[in-house]
Order: structure tokens, then sequence, then C-alpha cells
């Protein structure tokens, strides 16, 4: 194989390794934005049920 093959082989196996890395960072980043997204929506909820518990501890009672 002369250096130039050699060179252009080279090139070649890296360019792949450069996808498949690609394509699992993708998906990786897929997973978590997910995830991410799914955290939220939960602290979302929970937010929105302390809240309400909290404005009602503080409502007055009796028009004081």
């Amino acid at each position: 194989m002369s250096e130039q093959q050699h060179k252009s082989t080279r090139k070649a196996t890296e360019a792949e390794e450069q996808v498949e890395t690609t394509e699992v960072d993708a998906e990786s980043k897929a997973k978590l934005d997910d995830d991410v997204d799914s955290i939220l929506d939960e602290i979302d909820d929970v937010l929105e049920e302390n809240a309400e518990e909290f404005v009602r501890s503080f409502v007055q009672k009796g028009g004081q």
C-alpha cells in the first residue's frame, strides 16, 4: 500500500468514527433532553401543588 493510499484509508476510518460518535452523541442528547423535560414537568407539578398550599396558608380567615 502506498503512502497516499494509507492516508486515504486512515482519513476514511477517522471520518467513519466521527460519524458514529456524532450519531451516539445525537442519541445521547435526545435521551437527555427527554429526561430533562420529564424532570422539569415533575418539578412544575410539585411547585403548583406547593404554591396552592402556601397561598392557602396565608389567606386571612374571617376577614382579618
